[in-house]
């Protein structure tokens, strides 16, 4: 029963670690941050950083919301042209179709930890659990690191490949005109990455290093 507790508690850990990240760049609070942050590339084709905010905004909470995606659809230019086009349109949706059940595995690794963590209580297995946490802290820190070092070296190589995961073919390949691109250039990326890299790596190491029993 110790190692069951162990097991489970390890493979969880990552899921919830990197979980918190994606729930915080999903909220309005991101951008406000992402678009002032140095350097960021302005929109060559006229969006200001006011405009990029309301728009990200709005795209942020379509994917987090339950509206089908006439939420988006009908979205438009100050000159009545559509803000997305139906290619965007499609991409937007399938995101949303990986982001949801992302957001409900979360959740879902979250409860299983707690509910873990009673059980060890309740069965006086807590050495189990905190062994448990201890590990899938350094198995964090061990897949982000290889991650981190792919997305380093090659990080379009990385973009595409997790892509490739998630969507079919091409759908998400764009035109430095479309709204997305302009939303969310590769720089937006390149950030997200970085900082669910920190947050995974921090979350780790505090488990893994936090939870060590002291030597005397």
């Amino acid at each position: 029963m110790n190692k069951i507790i162990s097991c489970l508690t390890t493979l969880l850990v990552p899921v919830a670690l990197l979980f918190l990240p994606l729930r915080l760049m999903l909220t309005p609070v991101f951008p406000e941050i992402e678009y002032r942050m140095p350097g960021f590339p302005a929109d060559s084709y006229g969006f200001s950083r006011e405009d990029r905010l309301e728009w990200s905004k709005v795209a942020i909470e379509y994917l987090v919301n339950d509206a089908g995606i006439e939420f988006l659809g009908g979205l438009t230019f100050p000159d009545g042209s559509p803000l997305y086009n139906q290619r965007e349109l499609g991409h937007m949706l399938d995101v949303k179709n990986v982001v949801k059940p992302a957001l409900a595995l979360g959740y879902l690794s979250w409860a299983g930890l707690l509910g873990l963590g009673l059980w060890a209580w309740l069965s006086k297995r807590e050495q189990a659990y905190r062994s448990g946490l201890i590990w899938g802290g350094w198995l964090m820190v061990g897949l982000a690191a290889a991650v981190g070092l792919f997305a380093t070296v090659a990080f379009w190589q990385f973009f595409t490949l997790f892509h490739s995961l998630f969507f079919e073919g091409d759908t998400w390949l764009f035109e430095y005109s479309d709204t997305l691109i302009r939303l969310f250039p590769l720089r937006f990326w390149q950030d997200v990455f970085a900082y669910a890299a920190v947050f995974a790596v921090g979350g780790g190491l505090g488990l893994a290093l936090g939870l060590k029993p002291k030597t005397k």
